[in-house]
């Protein structure tokens, strides 16, 4: 037999083990940013030695239709809303950030810059959310097609108020903004993004916008505030389009209410039917397949977005409840034959996955 431990490993061993298991918690929750920042940077520095000015705008596209995407799935995917408004939230996170930077930037030096950039993401966020407040308070007390109705005329008044204010540029918009958005600051953006949507889907939190998803009257007849979690969803939803707006003018250079039509809402609500209501993994590899493809597309400028529309109709025809459903790419059947996933699945408390829709497998969640 293999002795034991002794007395004095036995009595070092339950410190070690709580030191681990407390920096374990201290790490986790940054875990995908201390991975992901460096990568990031490395790509960025790849990218920027090499020339490749092309790619590097692809990507940042990629990775701010990824903040978009996810950012909407929590109100269209999680809670089963119907939003069209964000655009609207984009231009007001876009006009905050703009206003701070042409303020404080312009004469700033490199690092400086970012730091201001920083202080200006986190404003148009904090606008954007006021502004989500705003709507959501009355008008997440309607359900469906008028909820849709008044998140659209809220999109459209933002872009009327700022084509008739002066100190927004009305409908020239603000031009010479600095170009401080790069893959670092997209990535990090996503990252945080997708890290969000994970965190608030296992949550007490995520649990209720899922029950006011599959039925709102038995949700609130078991006590859940339907209206005050659904505007929480609609508030976090709304400050990261004011995010993904700031960096969008930071891209571009130039502040204009053409940026932010309703077209653009539609193009999001898209992505989010495309990859699953529910999905986060769907909503980052629909955003990042339609981004590319308008691009891979810009040969055929004449016919590019009858290309583009005719392949929406096949993928929708073909897979109508999106590339991966209400699921996650983890819970492929693929995936689950893998070892690891194995022990993950043991591990978890039995169930359905957090995003899962009641009938899902039954009803056309299969591959």
């Amino acid at each position: 037999m293999t002795p034991g431990p002794g007395p004095g490993e036995a009595r070092w061993a339950a410190p070690i083990d709580r030191a681990l298991r407390f920096l374990w918690g201290v790490v986790r929750p940054v875990a995908p940013f201390l991975v992901g920042i460096p990568l990031l940077l490395i790509l960025q520095t790849v990218l920027d030695s090499q020339g490749m000015d092309d790619w590097t705008i692809i990507l940042i596209s990629v990775g701010i239709n990824v903040v978009l995407a996810v950012s909407l799935n929590v109100v269209n995917g999680f809670t089963g809303q119907f939003s069209l408004g964000h655009a609207g939230f984009m231009a007001v996170g876009a006009y905050t950030t703009a206003k701070i930077t042409l303020a404080f930037a312009a004469s700033a030096h490199s690092l400086a810059q970012q730091a201001v950039f920083a202080v200006a993401l986190l404003g148009g966020m904090a606008m954007a959310a006021v502004a989500g407040l705003v709507v959501g308070m009355p008008s997440l007390r309607l359900r469906g097609d008028y909820l849709a109705i008044v998140t659209l005329g809220f999109g459209q008044i933002i872009v009327s108020i700022i084509e008739n204010v002066d100190a927004l540029g009305k409908a020239i918009g603000l031009s010479g903004l600095p170009g401080l958005t790069n893959i670092t600051w997209t990535g990090v953006a996503a990252i945080a993004t997708i890290v969000m949507a994970r965190r608030l889907a296992v949550s007490t939190q995520g649990r209720a916008l899922f029950a006011i998803r599959e039925d709102e009257i038995a949700a609130e007849a078991m006590g859940v505030d339907t209206t005050g979690y659904k505007v929480r969803a609609f508030v976090i939803s709304a400050a990261f389009a004011g995010l993904a707006g700031g960096l969008i003018v930071h891209l571009l250079q130039l502040a204009t209410p053409r940026s932010f039509t309703f077209i653009r809402s539609f193009e999001v609500v898209v992505m989010v039917v495309l990859g699953g209501l529910g999905s986060i993994t769907g909503s980052v590899l629909a955003a990042a397949l339609l981004t590319v493809a308008l691009e891979a597309l810009r040969e055929f400028q004449q016919y590019r977005m009858v290309v583009y529309s005719f392949l929406l109709i096949v993928l929708m025809l073909l897979r109508p409840q999106g590339l991966f459903g209400t699921r996650e790419l983890w819970d492929l059947p693929l995936l689950r034959r893998l070892p690891w996933m194995r022990t993950r699945a043991a591990a978890a408390p039995a169930g359905a996955a957090p995003t899962e829709v009641r009938g899902e497998s039954e009803t056309g969640g299969q591959s």
